[in-house]
C-alpha cells in the first residue's frame, strides 16, 4: 500500500491533465493486448488491431515485467499528445534516469540479456524500443486517437466539475473504490507495489485520466526530479459506461469543419501525418504529387502544424501536439 500524504497546500495545488502522454497510452496498448484482456468494452479495438501487431513491438513486449513494478513510459517519454514529440523525450532521456526506471524491473529470462545492455546505454537497444513505440502507435492507437483524446477530454470536464463544485477532496472521494481510499489528509492506493509513504511536501498532486491502463489506479514519480508533483494516473473505460462510438474515427462534422479551415487536400495531409508518413508515402496515399505532398507538409510545418525530421536519405512528417488540437478542434481558430 502506498500512502500519500497531503497537506493544505497539497490540496491547493492539485491539479488535473487530459492525458499521461501517447508513449504511456502506448504501452499500456501493448500490455493489454499481451495479456489477452477480455473486457468487453475492448473487444471491437482488440479485434481490430490484434492482428495486425508483429515482431516490430517486440522491444515494448521485452518491456513488459513478469510481476511487479512496470515501466513508466511517461517518465522515460513525457506526456505529450505527439508520438514524434515522445520519442525525442524518450532517445534524450538522461542514462540515469533509464538506470532509475529499468534496474529494478523483474523482466522474463529471455529478454535479461537485451533488457541490460538497455540499461546500460546501448544505443541501438533504445533506438529499437522507440522504432516499436512508432509501430505500435501506428497500428493500435494512432487510428482512434482522436477519439481517445475526446473521451479523456470528457472526463478530464467531469473530474473538474466535481473539484468546481465541492473541491479537490469532493473528487479524491469520488474516485474511491477498492484499490483507493481518502482518509483525510491521506490518500491510500491499495493495489500497489510495496509499502511506502509519500509526503507531498507542498508539491500538489496531478490527477490524469487514462485510457488503456489495466492498473487499478497507478502512482507515478518523475525519479530525477523530486520537486515534481507525482501523477495519479486513473483508468476511466468500465464495460458499463463504455461509449459505443469510442473505436470509431472522427465524425463527418468534425473532419468538415478542420476540411473548411484548411482546405481538403491540406486537411487529408495532417491526418495522414497522424500516423508518420514520407513525402513519397504522403503523396501515394492521397494520390497527389511528391511536389504537392512537400508544398502542403512545408506549410503545416510553418504553422507548427507538423513536424520533419530527416531519415537517412528521406524525410518523416508527423503531426504536433498544436496539429492534434486542431483535428479535435480544442484550438481557438479565429
Amino acid at each position: 500500500m502506498k500512502r500519500i500524504h497531503f497537506t493544505a497546500e497539497d490540496l491547493a495545488r492539485t491539479r488535473l491533465v487530459t492525458t499521461i502522454g501517447v508513449a504511456a497510452e502506448t504501452f499500456d496498448s501493448v500490455k493489454r493486448l499481451k495479456a489477452r484482456d477480455t473486457s468487453p468494452a475492448f473487444h471491437r479495438w482488440r479485434v481490430s488491431v490484434g492482428g495486425r501487431l508483429n515482431g516490430r513491438v517486440s522491444p515494448l513486449t521485452a518491456l513488459i515485467p513478469i510481476h511487479g513494478q512496470p515501466v513508466d513510459l511517461m517518465s522515460l517519454a513525457g506526456d505529450t499528445a505527439s508520438i514524434d514529440e515522445a520519442v525525442e523525450n524518450l532517445l534524450a532521456a538522461p542514462r540515469a534516469l533509464m538506470r532509475l526506471e529499468l534496474e529494478n524491473i523483474d523482466f522474463h529470462p529471455a529478454h535479461h540479456s537485451w533488457a541490460r545492455n538497455l540499461v546500460d546505454g546501448d544505443g541501438e537497444a533504445r533506438l529499437q524500443v522507440a522504432a516499436a513505440l512508432r509501430s505500435c502507435f501506428s497500428t493500435a492507437v494512432a487510428p482512434y486517437w482522436s477519439s481517445v483524446r475526446s473521451h479523456l477530454s470528457k472526463v478530464r470536464a467531469a473530474y473538474a466539475g466535481t473539484m468546481a463544485d465541492g473541491g479537490v477532496e469532493q473528487l479524491l472521494t469520488t474516485l474511491c473504490g477498492p484499490s483507493i481510499r481518502w482518509r483525510p489528509p491521506v490518500l491510500e492506493l491499495v493495489h500497489t507495489t510495496g509499502d511506502a509513504d509519500v509526503h507531498l511536501n507542498g508539491r500538489g498532486l496531478v490527477i490524469a485520466p487514462t485510457m488503456f491502463s489495466r492498473q487499478q489506479i497507478e502512482f507515478l514519480q518523475a525519479p530525477l526530479d523530486p520537486a515534481r508533483p507525482p501523477v495519479l494516473a486513473v483508468p476511466t473505460v468500465s464495460d458499463a459506461s463504455l461509449d459505443p462510438a469510442l473505436w470509431e474515427r472522427a465524425g463527418d462534422s468534425a473532419t468538415q469543419s478542420v476540411d473548411d479551415l484548411l482546405g481538403r487536400t491540406r486537411a487529408a495531409v495532417l491526418r495522414a501525418t497522424v500516423r508518420g508518413c514520407g513525402t513519397s508515402e504522403l503523396a501515394g496515399r492521397l494520390n497527389i504529387s511528391p511536389a504537392s505532398a512537400s508544398y502542403h507538409a512545408t506549410v503545416l510545418r510553418n504553422a507548427r502544424l507538423i513536424s520533419t525530421r530527416r531519415e537517412g536519405q528521406a524525410v518523416r512528417h508527423t503531426v504536433t501536439s498544436l496539429g492534434i488540437a486542431v483535428l479535435e478542434q480544442r484550438y481557438p481558430l479565429t
